[in-house]
């Protein structure tokens, strides 16, 4: 359901509905800045953090992978909400200048976070890596939260499928240049950390220097009371459905995305038996992004165009199943070559019109980071659950094609479950 906010001009610039479509340059430090923080969650998870485990535990590496994947998206979960409540009453005022209320969490967040990045470079034990997983995962939602905030802070429902479209190209983009930074620019581990602290600092600032932020005014910041803030991260699905199956299915596909993708590397090493396991991850990074890349910002387009969310959602959520299916029945290179081409098609129309459809669901604008956080929680909650079920799914259960069959059913699911939203078509 979505609220009807007061007439727009009885409200101040961060809380009425945006108006005038958003510039290309705007666009372009907007998609750089998510390609900063979209490396430095990806590349850990997919490279780094594997490489790390098993030097320190290589009898253990699956387990180990899990326990320090599933405690920092925990951390995740508790961060990104919490961090888009407090961005939507920050209210800052430097030599009698009002400051805007988001770029100072997306700026914070980019300096701390490399320096997390830079910690974990030098850890040398399980523990030491998960500490400084935690720290980089708080550091990141942080950045996450503010970033997300900017498209229904700045952008018109008219502009939101194709401005999401391309917003949501560094989610793979930044997979794959990441992968290509770690494996082929630099070499070593700590080299790598290093060098995706720097990505971040140079793709995000800029973002945060150059473009508009809009103050909040004292007289309209809400109290900031803790128990009313917890409180305020529940979301009563009953008072908003549409808010609550957009979370459901935003949960669901994302689960299958953690389950396909955590042992990806091990995949290619002890089932397909490539011979050259990160130059094959690679190859099939960029293919899973040429996909995206294809099908993301035409989606959103359409999606405006036609003012039709819900058949895209589940277009893509069927595509995607076909993926995973493939690599249940035919765990061999050349399938794994279509699947993730396919799978990477069919995530690129989800990222932009789910994006813009959860957009248009928002309770209310003067909480906008905060909601938008506990949909992140969408996201950050399957990096728990993923790596709970997938080790012993993998290790006890019917190991990697019983896995990808479980991404298909749960995939499937979440781009079904988007007709039970009523307020957007």
């Amino acid at each position: 359901m979505t609220t009807v906010d007061p007439t727009p001009g009885s409200l101040p610039a961060a809380l009425a509905e945006p108006t005038v479509p958003v510039r290309r340059g705007w666009i372009a430090l907007l998609v750089a800045a998510n390609l900063g923080v979209w490396m430095a969650f990806f590349t850990p998870i997919q490279v780094l953090l594997p490489q790390q485990i098993e030097l320190i535990d290589p009898d253990r590496k699956e387990t180990m992978l899990a326990v320090v994947t599933g405690v920092g998206a925990l951390a995740a979960v508790l961060a990104n909400p919490l961090v888009g409540a407090l961005s939507d009453r920050t209210v800052l005022r430097v030599g009698g200048r009002e400051l805007g209320r988001r770029h100072l969490w997306t700026a914070g967040g980019a300096l701390l976070g490399a320096a997390a990045l830079a910690l974990l470079a030098g850890q040398r034990s399980v523990l030491g890596v998960t500490v400084g997983w935690v720290a980089a995962q708080v550091c990141f939602n942080a950045m996450l939260a503010s970033l997300t905030a900017a498209v229904p802070d700045r952008v018109p429902v008219a502009q939101r499928g194709a401005v999401s479209g391309w917003v949501g190209i560094p989610q793979a983009l930044g997979l794959v240049l990441g992968v290509v930074l770690v494996t082929a620019v630099v070499t070593g581990n700590a080299a790598g950390y290093l060098a995706v602290a720097a990505v971040v600092l140079l793709s995000a600032l800029p973002f945060a220097l150059l473009t508009p932020d809009d103050p909040l005014p004292r007289t309209h910041r809400p109290a900031l009371r803790l128990r009313a803030l917890l409180a305020g991260l529940w979301i009563d699905p009953r008072r908003y459905p549409d808010f609550g199956w957009a979370w459901i299915t935003r949960f669901l596909v994302q689960l299958g995305n953690a389950l396909g993708t955590l042992y990806l590397l091990y995949f290619l090493t002890d089932e397909v038996r490539h011979p050259d396991p990160e130059g094959g991850l690679l190859v099939l990074i960029g293919l899973y992004t040429l996909g995206l890349t294809v099908t993301t910002v035409l989606a959103g387009w359409l999606s405006d165009r036609t003012g039709r969310r819900k058949v895209f959602v589940v277009a893509s959520g069927v595509v995607m199943a076909v993926a995973a299916v493939l690599l249940a029945v035919a765990p061999v290179w050349s399938t794994a070559v279509g699947a993730a081409l396919l799978l990477g098609a069919g995530y690129g129309v989800y990222l932009s019109v789910d994006a813009a459809l959860i957009t248009q669901v928002l309770p209310a604008a003067a909480d906008r980071a905060r909601d938008l956080g506990v949909i992140n929680i969408a996201n950050s909650a399957p990096q728990v659950l993923g790596p709970a079920l997938s080790a012993p799914i993998v290790v006890h259960l019917g190991g990697y094609p019983a896995l990808y069959l479980v991404t298909a059913v749960v995939t499937l699911l979440g781009g079904v479950l988007v007709w039970k939203i009523r307020a957007v078509r």
